[in-house]
């Protein structure tokens, strides 16, 4: 369900910061090029912003005034914009927000995953227990659909979640997993979700990710008191193309308000973020033994 490089959603992504290159290299302005082309300057910023997939004709005239030349390079921007018009994840879009869904098309594309939470343990790092008590409260959806008899199919919504779940979580069985950077605050890790013994699973679970080689968990204590940025978590994605601008998604508590950015303002102010929590945050194996000591106090 999750897919790698020819996921559509990635292919989708890498076409429209390609041609937005394109046109800023050549020294032209959105409505430079739409006067040009003939088209609305709205339509430019569209296909530039994601909004709409480009057809192969008006892709490859656009190419021609960028000044691409060579068959075998216009191709392969012709077949890049083909596989982004395929459809993907659309079997999940009852129960997952569209910005969310495109998150994970790109999570497996991923170079570095940065995670920072305050209040639960991420879905990356998640026990099955532990999810199910999450997904089981998380209300009934975006939809809230229901079964035949009337009734809220809550409880096929949080199996469909957590297949979704599941499937992100075999990043960490890859021959190479991309490096993944948590920060949490320390209400996640004395928060007992799910009860006394599905808590001390999940926290014993953290224990045994942390240590994996691509995992780095860090807490942040409550001994700080407030520190910037507690309120909102959110997730970014680095990727390996330095021509792929990292990937910014801010949760909500109406799923649906959750973004989707990629603007360099936006997400190079969440990387400073992300690197001022890191600073503030016990070092990891300070932050083993902070897990440790919420293990035994629930005994």
């Amino acid at each position: 369900m999750v897919a790698g490089q020819d996921d559509p959603v990635v292919q989708h992504r890498r076409l429209r910061l390609e041609l937005r290159r394109l046109r800023q290299e050549s020294g032209l302005t959105q409505r430079d090029v739409a006067r040009e082309m003939d088209w609305s300057t709205s339509k430019l910023v569209r296909i530039e912003s994601g909004e709409v997939r480009i057809s192969s004709n008006d892709l490859r005239a656009l190419l021609r005034h960028y000044g691409v030349r060579g068959k075998q390079r216009i191709d392969a921007f012709v077949d890049m914009a083909r596989a982004a018009r395929k459809e993907t994840l659309t079997d999940f879009r009852d129960v997952y927000s569209s910005a969310f869904l495109k998150f994970i098309g790109f999570e497996t594309s991923a170079r570095i995953i940065r995670v920072y939470d305050s209040l639960l343990v991420p879905g990356l790092l998640q026990t099955e227990q532990y999810a199910r008590n999450v997904l089981a409260t998380a209300g009934p959806g975006r939809v809230g659909y229901t079964s035949s008899d009337g009734s809220t199919a809550a409880a096929s919504i949080a199996e469909r979640r957590w297949l979704v779940r599941r499937r992100r979580q075999e990043l960490h069985d890859r021959d190479d997993p991309p490096d993944m950077f948590f920060v949490l605050d320390e209400a996640v890790i004395r928060r007992r979700v799910g009860g006394t013994e599905v808590m001390r699973e999940q926290l014993a679970r953290l224990l045994e990710w942390q240590r994996r080689p691509h995992i780095t968990l860090r807490i942040l204590p409550f001994e700080l008191g407030a520190y910037p940025g507690m309120r909102r978590p959110f997730m970014m994605l680095d990727f390996l193309s330095p021509s792929d601008d990292e990937l910014l998604y801010l949760e909500d508590v109406d799923e649906d308000e959750s973004t989707l950015q990629d603007s360099p303002e936006k997400t190079g102010f969440f990387i400073d973020l992300f690197l001022r929590l890191e600073e503030r945050a016990l070092a990891a194996q300070d932050s083993c033994r902070l897990i440790e000591a919420a293990i035994r106090e629930m005994r």
